[in-house]
């Protein structure tokens, strides 16, 4: 089973994700999104596998940067967001997990059981 963690090694969540992941044993492929920035194509897919009706639903909406970059605008496109979270992935919730074709948010971890 091919698996995937956009992880933040920083993140205690993200850190228990990983290793519920590996106590199932598997070996998942770890991408550290804050230094290799999800491209907004990939942040799009990312949605639509975990099933979300917007980019939105994945941006730490509590953080400053957030407002800063007027993320909460209504008017701005999938499209506009995904390019925001690439050029601030710190913005991305975290972790997110893929498998056979569908993403989880591991909060809480166990979150991710389902499509593993």
């Amino acid at each position: 089973m091919s698996v995937t963690i956009w992880h933040n090694p920083r993140c205690s969540k993200s850190r228990e994700t990983l290793a519920l992941i590996e106590a199932r044993g598997v070996t998942p492929q770890i991408i550290r999104y804050l230094e290799e920035p999800p491209s907004a194509q990939a942040i799009l897919a990312a949605a639509r596998q975990l099933g979300l009706s917007s980019v939105r639903e994945m941006i730490r909406s509590k953080e400053t940067e957030y407002i800063a970059l007027n993320l909460d605008n209504p008017d701005l496109s999938e499209r506009a967001l995904a390019d925001a979270l690439n050029a601030a992935p710190a913005l991305i919730e975290r972790p997110i997990v893929f498998s056979r074709g569908k993403a989880a948010i591991g909060r809480p971890p166990e979150n991710v059981l389902s499509i593993l």
